[in-house]
């Protein structure tokens, strides 16, 4: 039970955080290509690489706040599926080089943050 109130603690935050960091990105970018969910997607990509060094392989905090943090917290924070209906958006309106740069931008750059956060994490 406390994985699961962990889970849904981390999802609410999450949430909330992806949100005003989309939204503030979407503010400071304009709304003509999906910068805020890339944004948070290359944001949670990051985290994703870096806790999961700290918290699977080097085991610091347990097992309720790994769940809280890596499903909850960026399973709510990361957009895949705001990424793949704007994609999709891009293409319906024949922005076909847009919407490829947003593939192309977001697949390179969040495998590339992730990496990078494995990293940093293995620098601790």
């Amino acid at each position: 039970m406390n994985h699961l109130l962990a889970i849904a603690l981390g999802g609410a935050v999450g949430a909330v955080a992806r949100f005003l960091t989309s939204t503030g990105i979407y503010q400071l970018a304009g709304r003509d290509f999906p910068y805020g969910t890339l944004a948070v997607n290359v944001l949670g990509s990051l985290l994703m690489g870096f806790l999961y060094i700290l918290l699977i392989e080097r085991a610091t905090l347990g097992a309720e706040w790994r769940a809280g943090l890596l499903v909850g917290f960026l399973g709510a924070f990361t957009t895949f599926s705001t990424f793949s209906i704007e994609t999709l958006n891009l293409l319906e309106e024949g922005a076909l080089l847009r919407a490829a740069a947003n593939v192309v931008i977001s697949v390179v750059v969040c495998i590339l943050a992730a990496w990078i956060g494995v990293l940093l994490g293995r620098e601790l």
